[in-house]
């Protein structure tokens, strides 16, 4: 009896650990590493390393569907907080930073279509 209450116990600090670990992105995280963004998507010219180096960190966080839908969701929301976002600049923000990312950057991107 003492064994089997072990292992269950064992069996679920495991499925938790697992779990924690396959976490979704969050908009935190998102919001974060996007901030050095925010003057070239209203403003325009040089993407600032930082940027890229947050794009780049996003793109590598989100490997899964979940992941890529909660970051798209997290990209729209946030659009909504910068003042005289260019959504062509946004939607070419991979690209000048060499990121390919597998769904439009736009507010009409259905998030929920992403995979």
């Amino acid at each position: 009896m003492a064994l089997a209450l072990r292992f269950f116990t064992c069996l679920v600090l495991t499925v938790c650990i697992v779990a924690s670990v396959d976490a979704a992105v969050s908009c935190g995280t998102v919001t974060s590493s996007l901030a050095p963004c925010a003057n070239y998507l209203s403003k325009g010219g040089d993407v600032p390393p930082p940027c890229c180096a947050g794009v780049t960190k996003l793109n590598g966080m989100a490997q899964t569907t979940p992941d890529r839908q909660q970051a798209c969701k997290c990209l729209q929301s946030a659009a909504k907080t910068v003042s005289g976002l260019d959504p062509s600049l946004a939607a070419g923000l991979p690209g000048k930073c060499g990121v390919s990312i597998p769904y439009p950057i736009s507010m009409s991107t259905n998030c929920d279509n992403v995979k």
